[in-house]
């Protein structure tokens, strides 16, 4: 029997308590359940959910928390701090102890576990009585995105946790302890007004061939979605981890962090095909939509558009002008060329990737430009494979991939100028050319087409990790995580050199030791971690981590593979090498 699978991931962790709830509880039992219940109903459950959050568990006076930004685990306390009396006078006052925490978390169901969230338990006696306790890591995460400055404690040790830890306090009435920043700019403030899944359609032609177009569909339908400022849409990569699994609709919103889902199923059949929709309150389970439509297959595209705005009305979602103008663009009447382009891009994005599928997805993509010589998206998914071959060196002569990507990619804007994929293509094309001004003109117009490209926003943060302003990119890079999470071991790295290069070792580690744990054959990765452990002072480990590295690929070298990387400052790659030598791996 094989191995079950431990699924892990770096969450930031709240625990909150009630300050003296035994003595509460001793002199009015009556009156502290309802002022604790009042409370979490009119003050900590609400701010939990405007801040993103996701309550663990009850325990008694104590509640864990779950956040995927460090950021907003932050703000949510400072808001419940300083939320004030919503009281009966003559029930007991309720005061929390807030503590913070970034780490590796345990999955197991709804529950988690792990040494993220015992430290930050052991953190929130730490706190002062109505004040917050947080870990070196998250004071190091946070850095100026927030309006408080949080005051060095010293280290303390703590129950089961084998180092000491250093630990950073607030508290309301602290003086000086609200702080206005000079760096808010950096911030990215993404507050649409709502959030969607859309789950890979069901098949139900009997035919398992089919899957390619009945996942096909539900890709259009999330690109098309994608185009809307003010919807959130989870991308393609994390949506469809819940393919042929049986999950409750309501556990999908509280992991993905969406208010709706949209599944269906189609069955194709001969020149017919059957489409069903329904549009589920991802909080309450109940339906805001449901369709079925029983078209000839050459009205599909009539039927997507027809599905893409029923959801939209049903959302209460206004469109503006140049969003209504691109949904209504229809990027292809051919329907050969359509199912050629679905066939290749289902190669091309699955779970496995070799050169065998990045030649069958190729001969999909040409076969659909015979089809329609102007199909723009088509000319775009053949730069993005050709990216993809530069990358992962599959071919004999990878380096060729390069220059026919940025070829296709222009062929593609040459057809349509508001194809957003091709921007990123001829974006990531510019940027290993290290023509990183280029690079960001394309990735703006990207997400100026698309708001909800996962891909823009990671090489919008990537861009400004090259281009020397790490702490600038964090916020892009986090938001591409927000949108695609089963992405989150290739965001991690870049993730973690940009902390690498701001500085912040310490959180930098523990990013790149999560994603060497979910890409374990990463080699990059280990150098990045190795050098931020040198910087630390942990020689030890990095030479580990460098052994590793070395397992994996014997022929790694530091300066050539450094060299292929587009920094634009001298400055970064020193940084890299200086916590090397700091452990003796570079000389």
């Amino acid at each position: 029997m094989a191995e079950e699978r431990i699924n892990r991931k770096l969450a930031a962790i709240l625990a909150a308590d009630v300050v003296g709830y035994s003595r509460l509880m001793a002199a009015d039992e009556a009156g502290t359940l309802a002022a604790l219940k009042r409370h979490r109903q009119a003050v900590f459950e609400p701010v939990v959910a405007a801040h993103r959050g996701r309550i663990v568990k009850l325990i008694g006076d104590g509640t864990i928390v779950e956040f995927a930004s460090v950021v907003d685990a932050v703000n949510c306390a400072l808001s419940v701090q300083r939320s004030g009396e919503l009281r009966d006078e003559s029930q007991p006052k309720i005061i929390l102890r807030i503590g913070i925490n970034l780490g590796d978390v345990i999955i197991e169901g709804d529950d988690i576990y792990g040494d993220g969230v015992n430290i930050a338990a052991r953190l929130e006696p730490a706190a002062e009585p109505g004040g917050i306790c947080i870990s070196s890591i998250v004071n190091e995460s946070i850095g100026n995105r927030i309006d408080v400055r949080f005051q060095d404690s010293g280290q303390i040790n703590v129950k089961n946790i084998d180092r000491p830890i250093r630990i950073w306090r607030w508290h309301p009435d602290t003086v000086n302890a609200t702080v206005t920043n000079g760096r808010q700019s950096n911030t990215v403030n993404h507050q649409p007004h709502t959030a969607i899944a859309i789950l890979p359609f069901t098949n139900m032609s009997g035919d398992p061939e089919q899957e390619y177009f009945s996942d096909g569909i539900s890709e259009d339908i999330i690109t098309d979605l994608s185009k809307i400022a003010d919807l959130t849409v989870i991308a393609r990569n994390s949506s469809f981890t819940y393919k042929g699994r049986s999950v409750d609709v309501r556990s999908i919103g509280r992991e993905l962090g969406v208010q709706s889902v949209l599944e269906g199923s189609i069955r194709r059949s001969g020149n017919r095909v059957r489409i069903t929709a329904q549009l589920i309150d991802a909080t309450s389970g109940g339906h805001l939509w449901a369709d079925r439509y029983d078209r000839d297959l050459t009205d599909i595209f009539e039927v997507q558009d027809d599905v893409t705005r029923r959801i939209v009305e049903a959302l209460k979602v206004t469109l503006s002008p140049g969003e209504k103008e691109r949904l209504a663009d229809t990027k292809t009447s051919n329907l050969a060329a359509y199912d050629y382009l679905l066939r290749g891009r289902e190669f091309m994005l699955g779970k496995e990737k070799s050169r065998e599928r990045f030649e069958q997805a190729i001969t999909y993509f040409k076969r659909a430009l015979e089809h329609d010589p102007n199909y723009s998206q088509a000319y775009a998914c053949l730069g993005f494979a050709h990216i993809f071959d530069y990358q992962n060196r599959w071919t004999d002569d990878p380096d060729s991939s390069l220059p026919l990507a940025e070829q296709y990619a222009r062929a593609a804007l040459e057809k349509d100028p508001n194809e957003p994929l091709a921007r990123c293509v001829s974006a990531m094309s510019a940027s290993f050319a290290k023509d990183l001004d280029r690079a960001k003109s394309e990735i703006d117009l990207a997400l100026s087409l698309n708001p909800n490209l996962a891909l823009a926003h990671n090489l919008s943060g990537t861009n400004r990790i090259y281009a020397g302003q790490p702490l600038e990119a964090i916020p892009k890079i986090e938001y591409a995580m927000r949108l695609d999470p089963a992405l989150s071991p290739q965001f991690l790295h870049f993730l973690g050199m940009a902390y690498l290069l701001a500085g912040k070792y310490e959180t930098a580690a523990a990013l790149l030791r999560q994603r060497i744990v979910l890409a374990p054959r990463t080699d990059f990765s280990r150098a990045l971690l190795a050098s931020a452990l040198g910087h630390l002072g942990e020689f030890e480990e990095a030479r580990r981590v460098w052994g590793e590295l070395r397992e994996i690929n014997p022929s790694y070298t530091f300066v050539e593979h450094v060299g292929r990387q587009p920094f634009r400052r001298e400055h970064d790659v020193a940084r890299i090498a200086e916590g090397l030598r700091n452990a003796q791996l570079l000389h």
